[in-house]
């Protein structure tokens, strides 16, 4: 895929504080593959195609991106999916999942416990057994070849940016920009703030650590954790609104899950003046707009 455009956008809570604002259009990649996914997929379905894997295993809820993304490239490929699901949708399947059967994705319903089991050793070597020549693909595909995908974020950015900002659900994404802006000589000094779009403080940060090298430098990122609006998926009128307030100022779509908190977050923040005066800042649309469905 050729690289997302990096647009500048002009709404009125930056031009008062002289920021230039830009937004790195990752949701225009691809018309079902859009945003992180297919960055965060592309280094795992590549060597899979080449081994000529028949079967592949990931985990997910009912409006997953990921999965979504996953599955129409199992399709395409002709390869075998099995989505373990979060929770029973079976008499009321959402746009994803009616999705997913059409794609011919075997699905499997789990309860929570057993949901909550996704990244445990025995549970994965149990999965294995089941299905031993299947690929498991972890959550939201992050995992470290996903860290490489998203690092070639960075390596197409036409400017210099001070701040990079992007929503944080399984820190795939934010680990990937934290290394690829280490290692870029023009983004060297740009600080990585992830926002949390979940009640997680700690936790996101260790699946961030996780990821990344020993040798990355950890000084250049934070999580900020105040712009969850309650939990993952949660939101109210005020986020709602906000959305489409945006939507009216730049014709760019956000929704209330990933894309709207980011650029809520990075409303508030300007106001509140978190930003030096004259600050370049990039935004990562991450796509997600078919969860909203």
């Amino acid at each position: 895929m050729a690289p997302s455009v990096e647009t500048i956008i002009q709404p009125d809570w930056a031009a008062q504080q002289e920021i230039t604002l830009t937004v790195k259009r990752d949701d225009l990649l691809h018309p079902v593959i859009s945003g992180n996914k297919w960055r965060k997929l592309k280094h795992a379905l590549l060597p899979a195609i080449e081994a000529n894997t028949k079967h592949i295993i990931s985990f997910g809820g009912g409006f997953s991106n990921h999965l979504h993304a996953l599955g129409y490239c199992c399709h395409t490929l002709n390869i075998r999916f099995t989505a373990i699901i979060r929770g029973d949708y079976s008499q009321n399947p959402s746009p994803m999942l009616l999705d997913l059967i059409s794609w011919n994705t075997d699905i499997l319903y789990v309860d929570r416990k057993t949901y909550q089991q996704r990244a445990e050793p025995n549970y994965l070597k149990l999965l294995q057994h089941q299905y031993p020549d299947a690929l498991v693909i972890p959550e939201g595909g992050s995992q470290l070849q996903a860290l490489q995908g998203v690092e070639e974020i960075i390596q197409e950015l036409q400017s210099q940016y001070d701040y990079i900002l992007a929503p944080v659900a399984s820190g795939g994404t934010l680990a990937g920009l934290i290394q690829g802006a280490t290692k870029d000589l023009k983004q060297h000094n740009c600080q990585v703030l992830g926002i949390g779009v979940l009640k997680g403080e700690g936790y996101l940060e260790q699946l961030v650590k996780d990821l990344l090298r020993n040798d990355t430098d950890t000084n250049n990122w934070q999580i900020n954790h105040n712009y969850h609006f309650g939990g993952y998926a949660k939101s109210n009128y005020e986020l709602t609104q906000f959305c489409h307030d945006f939507y009216q100022q730049t014709e760019i779509e956000i929704e209330p899950v990933y894309s709207g908190k980011l650029f809520f977050a990075l409303q508030d923040l300007i106001n509140k003046g978190f930003f030096p005066k004259k600050s370049r800042i990039l935004a990562l649309h991450t796509g997600g707009l078919q969860g909203a469905r």
